[in-house]
């Protein structure tokens, strides 16, 4: 086996494409880079990356366990939260998906207990995030509360 070691890779002329053989693996653009997927179609790598995540506890001290990409998360009352990001998205056409449990140990709680909820794209520079307990409106704070959103980056 070859180790290969450098600082820059250069394309021949104009070229923006890496080539393994006689398979293109990744083409780049200004702000753009795709990567070779399933069969011969092309992933790309900005658009499919996570923006910002939290693990938040809203129970014991109101912290933020572990984050990317949120500076700060304000509780707004019982089982309603926002995150604010440490780097805007460019728009509120993003996605925010949620799941919370009851203990620290971060598996989901079941049956009488199960914690549902409901994020959704705020504003460019938060999101909000609602935790109700199953088959009730009353909202509850949940210990380890978890949030993922996808989209664009401002």
């Amino acid at each position: 086996m070859s180790t290969v070691i450098l600082d820059t890779i250069t394309g021949k002329s104009t070229a923006t494409t890496i080539t393994i053989g006689s398979t293109p693996v990744v083409s780049a653009s200004a702000n753009s880079m795709t990567i070779r997927g399933e069969g011969s179609n092309q992933t790309s790598i900005q658009q499919g990356l996570c923006k910002a995540w939290c693990v938040f506890d809203q129970i014991n001290s109101n912290t933020i366990d572990d984050s990317f990409n949120i500076g700060s998360v304000t509780d707004r009352g019982t089982g309603s939260m926002y995150g604010v990001y440490t780097n805007n998205m460019s728009s509120i056409n993003y996605t925010v998906m949620g799941a919370a449990s009851n203990n620290a140990s971060g598996s989901m709680t079941t049956g009488n207990n199960n914690r549902c909820t409901l994020s959704s794209a705020d504003t460019t520079a938060r999101y909000s995030m609602n935790v109700f307990k199953t088959n009730d409106i009353a909202l509850i704070d949940g210990e380890n509360q978890q949030t993922n959103v996808n989209g664009d980056l401002a």
